[in-house]
């Protein structure tokens, strides 16, 4: 067995088993080990962010880690964008990089370059392999350090001679610590804070929005009559028909310190302090008014569900309660089509146990309304903010969950980083409904010109901003790669298509002119 080989083996022993690949020369004895042993599913992405946004999307849906294949320094550089986004949203990633061969790197060869460097800022543990005994243990390092709570992203470089050299076989991967439990004194504070008459906040995010934890968080509210907020971009938030109600934080930050104004007492829960997307001149960084108190349950990488239990435990909350417990869709909109109508569109017609990526957020903002009594679903953002990661995202997503269908809200601008996304979705067959948000324009950035004064917009800037000469043909783009595709301009048109796409097996695009 040699170092490919004993790498693959052991990533395969520890559950390890979808790979997103895009490799290149000096990654082909692992392309061979993959090959040659049963147990790993490859699937190939055309570019590397798609490989990474798809890792993303599959840690974040399969509970366990995402797995990419990048080639040397240039490959993974063009990945990078979207390990933010999922460093950000604290998944799972190993990422396996291929380098030259050990005796080869002096020679400074075109393609040589310090991938470390570039690993460093979006992984939590880098490594770079130097031998092929020493690569099964090395890569069995990296699972546990992806599993660290609530997830990490961990970077294993490997050089191709170490790759095909002898090595000893597999190895078990190191035992990982459960996540810390929060201590009963902190547990009782937090008690203490929320039955005081004064208005009150818990702030959830992280684990605090899967069904564990919201339910812990529904009984707390009914004991105390808080009010429950989350994060404006959530990695994932279970939702719909007997989930509690939890608003999200606006994102421009008027509208957040707004929301947030009213509470004396905020209790983060899985949530760090919220802060402003981007440092607007006269406003502040941190969202939280100073004069409100602020107390940490618990932190992302701590044990939240368990402290919410034990929250609702200290308060005496009530075992079960009736949380959100009546159906109810919006009606199905007529006429063209507007953020209200595109939102109610798929909040009325949203299958149950659905998967719901939004990267469409200028034209989605209704969505969140419409869509909390729908059938029992899941959302996805992008808590890093990275654009593009919208359909890699859903990609995985739906590898990770073949029986669960997949809706992505996908804005036009921000399609067109990962567009090779549609084709993986081809090849793999996967059950994906692209919705794409076709407003002609990088839309926030028009909104953003006018937040800095702008009163209209003259050529130069409608050039940086607007997407119409020429106008991108989403239905020859998508069928180009494979993807079924049509093109709607009323509400009524919309909701035909979205209704006989969720019927149809395999993936399907719907341009939604706005």
């Amino acid at each position: 067995m040699n170092g490919a080989e004993s790498l693959f083996k052991t990533l395969v022993d520890a559950g390890v088993d979808v790979c997103f690949a895009n490799p290149g020369t000096t990654e082909m004895p692992m392309v061979r080990a993959i090959d040659e042993m049963p147990g790993m599913r490859a699937v190939l992405c055309l570019f590397e962010g798609v490989c990474t946004g798809a890792a993303d999307g599959y840690a974040r849906m399969a509970g366990k880690p995402g797995l990419t294949l990048l080639h040397l320094g240039p490959g993974f550089a063009n990945g990078i964008a979207y390990l933010h986004d999922a460093r950000r949203a604290r998944s799972s990633i190993i990422n396996l990089i291929g380098d030259h061969a050990t005796w080869h790197l002096s020679a400074d060869a075109p393609l040589t370059s310090d991938i470390e460097s570039l690993a460093r800022p979006v992984s939590a543990w880098v490594r770079k392999n130097r031998s092929s005994e020493e690569l099964p243990g090395d890569v069995a390092d990296a699972i546990a350090a992806s599993k660290v709570s609530p997830g990490q992203i961990a970077t294993l470089i490997i050089p191709h001679d170490c790759q095909m050299e002898p090595a000893g076989g597999a190895v078990s991967v190191p035992d990982v610590s459960d996540p810390s439990r929060v201590s009963a004194s902190t547990v009782k504070k937090a008690a203490e804070l929320l039955r005081q008459g004064e208005t009150k906040l818990l702030f959830l995010g992280g684990m605090a929005l899967r069904e564990r934890g919201l339910t812990a968080a529904a009984r707390i509210a009914a004991a105390t009559g808080c009010k429950l907020m989350c994060e404006t971009f959530p990695a994932r938030w279970e939702r719909g028909v007997g989930l509690p109600v939890v608003e999200r934080l606006p994102y421009f930050p008027e509208q957040a310190m707004a929301a947030l104004s009213p509470f004396k007492n905020v209790i983060l829960a899985g949530a760090t302090s919220p802060v402003a997307f981007f440092g607007y001149p006269g406003l502040p960084s941190y969202l939280i008014p100073p004069e409100s108190d602020q107390f940490i349950l618990c932190r992302p990488e701590d044990d939240i569900a368990g402290a919410l239990e034990a929250l609702a435990d200290e308060l005496g909350a009530a075992a079960a309660v009736e949380i959100n417990a009546t159906l109810q869709l919006p009606p199905l909109p007529s006429g063209r089509i507007t953020p209200e109508s595109l939102s109610a569109v798929v909040a009325a017609l949203l299958p149950e146990n659905a998967i719901v990526m939004n990267e469409g957020n200028t034209s989605t903002g209704p969505f969140d309304i419409l869509s909390q009594s729908a059938p029992r679903h899941t959302a996805l953002a992008q808590p890093g903010g990275a654009i593009g990661l919208g359909m890699p995202c859903a990609t995985g997503a739906a590898i990770a969950c073949p029986d669960r269908p997949v809706i992505t809200f996908q804005a036009d601008g921000s399609a067109m980083y990962t567009l090779q996304s549609l084709w993986t979705q081809a090849r793999e067959r996967l059950n994906v409904k692209t919705v794409i948000c076709n407003n002609g324009s990088y839309r926030i950035l028009g909104i953003e010109l006018m937040r800095a004064g702008a009163k209209e917009f003259g050529r130069q800037a409608q050039n940086l901003i607007g997407l119409r000469d020429p106008a991108i043909d989403w239905v020859s783009v998508s069928k180009g790669l494979g993807v079924p595709a049509v093109r709607v301009e009323t509400a009524e048109d919309l909701a035909r298509e979205l209704k006989r796409a969720i019927a149809e097996p395999g993936p399907q695009l719907i341009d939604a002119v706005l």
